[in-house]
């Protein structure tokens, strides 16, 4: 089948990849000129891993991905550790070791793996229609294509969607503002093999062990939306946000590059529950935007792929029993994602007082369990268990 795929992030790249191993031809359409990835890193928890492995990326993520071994609570004002234990249990239990890994790394992986002479760059779609079994999509500077199957991965903005929906839904601010970056592992921030997250105020601050000696850094303040964003000032700000906090993450702030470092108003979209229309399907973004509370965007994407993939190779009733199936299969377990980090980012976030403080104190008698439990959770229940 004749397939071109709207965007060229984790989930039209994964997507394209899982198209052509079933055979068949498959193009990207990018709007940007140049490829950029959005953030500096990613948490591929073990379900999105193993996607990649079924694709053959076994050697290729293993080599992108930290060594995270162990995971930290720390209360970011006094700098006591709140809980600390192995993430190993959690590996034996799912069967797959998680990669924190560069969103650029796994991007260009990606990439290659698609093949680039196949990714158009610079083609913005402006409008699609449907006729006599086709899809024609027009394109910002004055072409268009032809095609059996458009498949709409472009995000949280997504024009497809808004296709498939008949509408373009509104996002809900999360209520929260997130700076993300990489600096050089030093034991004065965290250990080198923990993802270790400093807590307090309804605050955050965040490292993962990332590949070539890198943590991935992030950082969570509770901010009204649509403030000023000044790439010059975001250590200034940060020091004010996390003032008297302990000298790991003062360390932190300075040791960070402001120019490398992202700034993101954090969004959802309400769930919903048709990902097709005709000809037309959405996956990752388009289909469930959500929150990065509990790491499973791009992991979501991912499996999105695989289904999609196989959907449309085992079911011989046509496109749209198969479109149907993939949908069906998929918009409930990315809905519960959806809700469940909303649901986590209040906690994290102090949407209320009690409730968050409640959490800081089970935190502190937390011994990994409970927190594992949750994480596997989100894990189990993909296409590939």
């Amino acid at each position: 089948m004749e397939i071109a795929i709207i965007g060229a992030g984790m989930g039209g790249l994964t997507t394209g990849i899982a198209l052509k191993k079933f055979g068949h031809r498959v193009t990207i359409y990018e709007q940007t000129e140049h490829i950029l990835p959005v953030g500096a890193a990613i948490s591929l928890w073990s379900n999105g891993v193993k996607c990649l492995n079924y694709l053959g990326l076994t050697h290729q993520v293993a080599r992108l991905g930290g060594q995270m071994d162990h995971l930290a609570y720390v209360d970011g004002l006094t700098g006591d550790v709140m809980t600390q234990f192995s993430l190993y249990p959690l590996i034996e239990e799912v069967g797959q070791r998680p990669y924190p890994v560069s969103r650029a790394e796994l991007q260009n992986m990606l990439m290659d793996e698609f093949g680039r002479q196949d990714i158009k760059l610079g083609k913005k779609m402006l409008s699609l229609a449907e006729h006599n079994d086709m899809v024609t999509v027009r394109f910002a500077d004055g072409t268009e294509i032809q095609t059996e199957l458009l498949v709409g991965a472009d995000g949280t903005h997504s024009l497809t969607r808004a296709y498939v929906l008949g509408d373009q839904v509104q996002r809900r601010y999360a209520g929260y503002v997130n700076w993300n970056g990489l600096v050089e592992i030093s034991s004065d921030l965290a250990p080198a093999d923990q993802w270790t997250t400093f807590v307090g105020e309804g605050k955050r601050a965040s490292l993962m062990p990332v590949s070539d000696n890198r943590f991935y850094f992030f950082f969570d303040v509770p901010l009204p939306v649509g403030l000023e964003n000044d790439r010059n000032q975001y250590k200034k700000k940060l020091k004010e946000y996390f003032q008297n906090w302990c000298a790991p993450v003062q360390s932190l702030i300075d040791a960070m590059n402001e120019q490398q470092t992202n700034r993101v108003e954090i969004h959802d979209i309400e769930p919903f529950i048709d990902f097709y229309k005709g000809r037309v399907v959405i996956v990752g973004d388009a289909a469930h935007s959500t929150t990065p509370d509990i790491g499973q965007g791009g992991c979501q994407a991912m499996e999105d792929a695989i289904y999609l993939a196989r959907a449309l190779q085992i079911n011989t009733l046509g496109l749209q029993d198969s479109l149907r199936r993939y949908q069906n299969k998929r918009n409930e377990r990315t809905g519960e994602m959806v809700l469940r980090a909303r649901k986590r980012c209040d906690v994290t976030h102090m949407k209320d007082e009690s409730v968050t403080q409640a959490w800081y104190e089970d935190l502190r008698t937390e011994q990994g369990p409970h927190i594992m439990k949750g994480i596997i959770s989100n894990i189990v229940g993909n296409p590939l268990d």
